[in-house]
């Protein structure tokens, strides 16, 4: 039986005096085995409001690793079940609301520190590529410590910035990142991935995947991989191309404000295959599904409502269309002294339907449903 070693991390003091804090699950085995040499992994959830899912994915995780002998454990484990506190405690009436700072209004998975971003020059390095990832995570660290001195300085600094620091210290040094997440309405198990992590990717074997090929840096797991993007691609530009065992993934873990039950298994069956294929738990996992379906971030196409109304026999998530077919109809409600009007909406790509909202009364503009384009 593992126990794990459990750290509070504070965050900051309420008004009332009441302290805000983190809470960490450390696993660790008694010795790294030959194919982790001591890796790392890192895994959060509730990161923005009402992204309930991940929290089960992870209990039931910390249920799993608990039930292991010691010898099954190597490397370092780190479970964040509900790494915001402030964003899970949102509520407005029944309905959590916590995908917003309240203090600067911004997305709280759009605050992150980036490495690339402080203008430091990043070239290659000499060693063979464990070197290379060893003194490179020690300029990030480096780099990131000026972030940790701002905290205690008399000028202080922003709620958003002392989270995200807390937050981004229990990351950084680690060697693969996954980050839980859930739609805000009805959806499928599926993640986010990077290039060149492909076959991490299809370990997880989840509904499919989207790759990042554009991305700002701020949201939480991309701030962590990019540098080691960057870097890679500054080897690559030198003609010596490298790979670094750095790995980061954002999992969709079903439909948000509950909790469903097939997409928070596969999850589950993901993430514990990715754990026991990187080394960090031992046993006998399965090699990259070559089944599940990869797709560019350039392939998702969202759908908005064209006019203000109730919507009616609406297509579900995992749904497959082709251009032409009927997404859904919209009863109008013209002001004009006549009948309601239906008007109804064809998808103009063919693909699956993977995310639709929980709202069937839209106003014109607003998200109905996104797609992921499969076919021209």
């Amino acid at each position: 039986m593992v126990i794990p070693y459990i750290r509070t991390i504070p965050l900051l003091q309420m008004a009332s005096g009441d302290p805000i804090a983190l809470q960490v699950y450390q696993y660790s085995g008694r010795q790294p085995s030959k194919k982790a040499h001591g890796k790392k992994a890192y895994l959060q959830a509730n990161l923005v409001g009402a992204e309930f899912a991940g929290i089960v994915v992870i209990l039931r995780l910390m249920d799993w690793l608990g039930s292991l002998n010691e010898d099954a454990i190597a490397g370092e484990i780190h479970l964040v079940p509900v790494c915001n506190p402030l964003g899970v405690n949102a509520r407005m009436h029944h309905f959590p609301t916590g995908r917003y700072s309240p203090y600067e209004g911004d997305d709280w998975n759009r605050i992150f520190w980036d490495y690339e971003k402080t203008g430091t020059q990043i070239s290659p390095i000499k060693g063979d590529a464990a070197a290379v990832v060893k003194t490179y995570r020690a300029q990030i660290l480096a780099a990131f410590e000026s972030e940790q001195t701002k905290l205690d300085q008399p000028q202080g600094v922003s709620l958003e910035q002392r989270y995200r620091t807390a937050l981004q210290s229990l990351a950084l040094d680690a060697d693969y990142v996954i980050d839980l997440h859930s739609s805000s309405n009805r959806g499928m198990a599926y993640l986010y991935y990077f290039p060149g992590r492909e076959d991490g990717a299809r370990l997880f074997s989840l509904d499919f995947g989207i790759l990042l090929d554009e991305y700002d840096g701020d949201a939480f797991e991309e701030s962590f991989i990019k540098p080691w993007l960057a870097l890679e691609r500054v080897y690559a530009a030198s003609g010596d191309p490298l790979h670094c065992d750095v790995e980061a993934y954002t999992l969709e873990v079903g439909t948000g404000m509950k909790v469903d039950p097939l997409a928070t298994e596969k999850s589950l069956r993901g993430v514990q295959n990715y754990l026991v294929q990187k080394g960090l738990v031992n046993g006998n996992g399965l090699p990259p599904d070559p089944s599940m379906a990869l797709y560019s971030r350039h392939q998702v196409h969202k759908y908005y409502a064209t006019a203000g109304g109730v919507l009616q026999n609406r297509v579900d998530p995992a749904a497959t269309v082709t251009a032409g077919d009927t997404l859904y109809e919209v009863v109008q409600f013209n002001k004009s002294g006549a009948m309601p009007t239906v008007k109804v909406v064809k998808a103009q790509h063919s693909g699956l339907i993977y995310d639709v909202s929980s709202s069937e009364v839209m106003n014109q503009g607003e998200y109905v449903l996104s797609l992921v384009e499969t076919a021209s």
